[in-house]
């Protein structure tokens, strides 16, 4: 998945939003105010951070070598996918799309996008 194709699926998400609060280079995705997703594009292959319920965390990391613990994050609770091709799109797709869920559950309802 290329940084063009992430970003694009990433600000689909309803109330999502871009931010680089570190530096020029490290996309956050954001919905209501939380990280849901960060986006590491100066490495070869780039990398992406996501949140993960603890048990669901381990189970990725046993399956997929491409899923570490999160690089600079919680560990039980975000890991690290290594975009370096091994991991389907749609594999990548359903764990940003568990990210934002569990994000988007533990706002408040006036923070909540509309629908969700």
């Amino acid at each position: 998945m290329n940084l063009l194709t992430l970003r694009s699926y990433l600000l689909s998400k309803p109330g999502a939003e871009e931010t680089y609060p570190f530096d020029p280079v490290t996309l956050v995705a954001k919905v209501g105010g939380k990280m849901f997703a960060l986006v590491i594009s100066d490495e070869d292959p780039m990398r992406l951070n996501l949140k993960c319920l603890p048990e669901l965390a381990e189970v990725l990391r046993d399956l997929y070598p491409a899923v570490l613990p999160g690089y600079h994050m919680n560990k039980r609770h975000w890991n690290t996918v290594v975009l370096d091709g091994s991991l389907s799109g749609a594999d990548i797709r359903d764990m940003i799309d568990e990210s934002y869920k569990l994000v988007v559950e533990k706002l408040p309802k006036g923070k909540k996008p509309e629908g969700c």
